[in-house]
């Protein structure tokens, strides 16, 4: 498997001096469509089609869905053959995590 894509730099998506790529993430997450796909993709790599088979909208909707997601960094992809296969990127949901932690630390912090 390529790293280039999954692991592309996570900054990019999380960085606090850079607002637009916490933007995607904050807007890839309000969907429920979207949240969806990353619950089916907790249990392991699926492909487009297999994506596709929980939802009953157009392909070029959940297309569209899996791009967001792919552009806020929360999945990767990778070609098998003709088939697309889609998986999260655990990276930069634990990234998420910390930040949102942070945010709670910080605020138990200044009630002290």
């Amino acid at each position: 498997m390529k790293k280039g894509r999954q692991f592309a730099s996570i900054e990019k998506y999380l960085d606090i001096n850079q607002n637009n790529g916490m933007q995607k993430v904050w807007k890839a997450l309000s969907d429920p469509t979207r949240r969806k796909i990353l619950e089916l993709l907790r249990s392991g790599e699926l492909s487009a089609g297999e994506i596709a088979e929980n939802f009953e909208t157009s392909w070029p909707t959940i297309s569209h869905h899996l791009d967001v997601l792919r552009d806020a960094g929360l999945i990767s992809s990778r070609r098998e053959g003709q088939k697309i296969l889609y998986s999260l990127n655990m990276t930069v949901m634990e990234e998420i995590l910390s930040y949102i932690a942070g945010l709670i630390k910080k605020e138990d912090e200044n009630e002290e």
